[in-house]
């Protein structure tokens, strides 16, 4: 593969590790694809796994031997794109504290490769895949709009067994920068889509056997864990999608008409709430399957 030192920071072929937004590297292709950063060689490494397929990497001189590897353990090594008429991807590299200026931080574990946005998801199709198991579980993310609590739900999520997440509109893109990092690269492995309002989606889901619970402040709302053992106790498999609401307004008027069963967390000492990503661990935790 081609190692390329980085000499002047000015240099274009830079751009998409230093000086894009994440709403310009989404667009760097096309309006619908665009790319997305995996910061970390243990990111990276999920990324390809995954299937998606690097543009270009920036590495320190130190990790360089570790990408050539990991990029032939998935099929992307030199020879391999050769045969497949495919270019050669660049390793762009230099001296850390080069690449820290570059960045404007020290690079995680040495590493951020370039990737190609993988083809969205149909939201229709995950609940479907999702639905095949008997107890199976979905996050509905509604409006959280900061990039590391989505991060983070991805993580609960994962690492708590939902079998996948639906994102409604105005919810932060998982794969925004810090969202990818704060998952530890588990936004790549969960599967997830985009969806609409609940006029369009409750059907969805209760056809598909959801029961759907929203956590909310709400005087209609039953404790965490009575609604637990409420779950946990039903002779038949249970199906369950949870619903996350926004950071400032909780869950929408709409969800709130729409769920089988309104859930709060017990608080004390004048608390009303947990941050939404603490809520997804705690919550996931308790319903788990």
């Amino acid at each position: 593969m081609p190692i390329l030192d980085v000499h002047g920071l000015d240099d274009p072929r830079l751009d998409e590790f230093a000086r894009l937004t994440d709403s310009a590297l989404r667009k760097r292709i096309d309006s619908e694809r665009g790319l997305y950063l995996a910061e970390s060689k243990f990111v990276f490494e999920r990324a390809l796994a995954a299937g998606h397929q690097p543009r270009s990497v920036l590495a320190e001189r130190s990790a360089v031997p570790e990408i050539e590897f990991l990029l032939a353990a998935a099929g992307q090594g030199d020879a391999q794109r050769a045969q497949a008429g495919l270019a050669p991807i660049p390793v762009f590299t230099g001296a850390e504290e080069d690449l820290a200026a570059l960045t404007g931080f020290e690079l995680h574990h040495g590493v951020i490769g370039c990737m190609n946005r993988p083809a969205p998801l149909d939201a229709e199709t995950v609940i479907a895949q999702a639905a095949a198991a008997p107890n199976s579980r979905i996050v509905i993310v509604e409006g959280v709009v900061d990039p590391t609590n989505v991060g983070l739900i991805f993580r609960s999520a994962a690492g708590l067994g939902a079998d996948a997440v639906l994102l409604t509109p105005h919810t932060a893109d998982p794969l925004y920068r810090r969202a990818v990092r704060m998952s530890m690269g588990t936004v790549l492995q969960v599967p997830w889509a985009h969806t609409g309002g609940w006029r369009s989606l409750a059907p969805l889901l209760h056809s598909a056997g959801f029961h759907v619970a929203a956590l909310a402040l709400d005087e209609r709302a039953v404790t965490l864990d009575a609604f637990a053992k409420q779950v946990h106790s039903a002779s038949a498999g249970n199906r369950l999608a949870l619903v996350l609401g926004s950071e400032g307004y909780g869950v929408s008027e709409a969800c709130l008409r729409t769920a089988d069963t309104l859930v709060e967390i017990p608080m004390s000492n004048g608390v009303d709430s947990l941050n939404v990503a603490a809520t997804s661990a705690v919550a996931m935790w308790a319903l788990r399957a």
